[in-house]
């Protein structure tokens, strides 16, 4: 049995991989819990991989083979879009199954908790950029689910002897520089391997959903942080776990919006190819800016990015080329 491990759930997917390789690098020990609807096993290159649903009971026997420290909880559906067509899904497997997993770590004497939240749990927000003191209100299921997520743990936490760190992402991007693993949803629903596919002709277009908004282009404004910089966080997440008893929240993002114009041009400078866009109808429950106040997570946890949105697309262009043999 190996002791002290940290369980990933859905470690084969774009964010849990990352860390994952993160986690690894820095000398811990995981294993990877993914049942594959999004994920891909061949991303789990490091740690101990186990095929189960997080929501199932299959789930207790990793705890029984397995001596864990503390748990990471990637799992969850994340398309704004498809959480407005099927409302249900996610509450039942962001929120339902979230608390089968708290349930079965109070069993076990698992007291150590990192959830994968969202900006998305702000809703419209009534001040840029968003601290985390900032009314809750999300606009979509998605955000909903992750909100009353966050509500569970603090109460999990009230109960005594359970502590956890919700960070709340903004928009994760870019892709391992090794090429080793990347961004690969299916469909793809993510901006920047949507334009990059236009880059490679693999699109005839990008469609830019609303011209509109109250923005200085009229397209959404979004904070783009690189998956690595998110993976380091997380570990810094779990080392102020181990060193102080009690939990916290945190904003995770560059603290910088970039439209969604200055993308497609970023990622024309960055792939030196041209290609068309199309203006398309918004889509409901996309609020016009979302950027964040890290300065929270930079004083608490000493985290700071390291990578602009010119890195990260370069990140995702290597991918790019990789997966699709350029």
């Amino acid at each position: 049995m190996v002791i002290n491990l940290i369980l990933i759930t859905g470690g084969a997917g774009y964010i849990g991989s990352h860390t994952n390789k993160a986690l690894n690098k820095a000398g811990y020990d995981t294993v990877v819990v993914d049942n594959l609807v999004k994920g891909y096993e061949e991303f789990v290159k490091w740690g101990d991989f186990v095929n189960c649903d997080f929501g199932s009971k299959n789930l207790r026997e990793i705890f029984e083979n397995y001596d864990i420290d503390g748990v990471l909880h990637f799992a969850a559906f994340s398309s704004v879009a498809e959480s407005m067509d099927y409302p249900q899904k996610y509450l039942k497997n962001n929120y339902k199954n979230t608390l089968n997993l708290l349930n079965i770590m109070r069993d076990y004497d698992v007291n150590k908790f990192i959830f994968s939240s969202t900006a998305a749990v702000y809703g419209n927000p009534i001040k840029i950029p968003i601290t985390e003191d900032q009314k809750l209100k999300p606009i979509n299921p998605y955000g909903y689910s992750k909100f009353i997520t966050e509500r569970a743990l603090e109460r999990e936490s009230q109960k005594g002897d359970f502590n956890y760190v919700s960070l709340r992402y903004f928009n994760a991007a870019g892709c391992d520089f090794d090429a080793q693993i990347g961004e690969l949803h299916d469909p793809e629903t993510h901006l920047i391997p949507l334009v990059l596919d236009a880059a490679i002709g693999k699109r005839d277009s990008i469609s830019i959903f609303g011209d509109d908004y109250d923005t200085p282009d009229g397209t959404c404004v979004r904070d783009y942080i690189h998956v690595n910089d998110l993976a380091n966080a997380h570990i810094l997440a779990y080392e102020y776990l181990n060193e102080n008893n009690n939990s916290n929240i945190f904003n995770l993002g560059n603290g910088e919006g970039y439209s969604v114009r200055e993308v497609i041009d970023t990622c024309k400078n960055v792939t030196s190819r041209d290609f068309n866009f199309k203006i398309d109808k918004r889509r409901e429950g996309d609020p016009d800016i979302l950027i964040a106040d890290s300065t929270k997570i930079k004083n608490v946890l000493g985290w700071t990015p390291k990578y602009d949105l010119e890195a990260i697309v370069d990140s995702a262009w290597r991918w790019h080329r990789k997966v699709n043999d350029i």
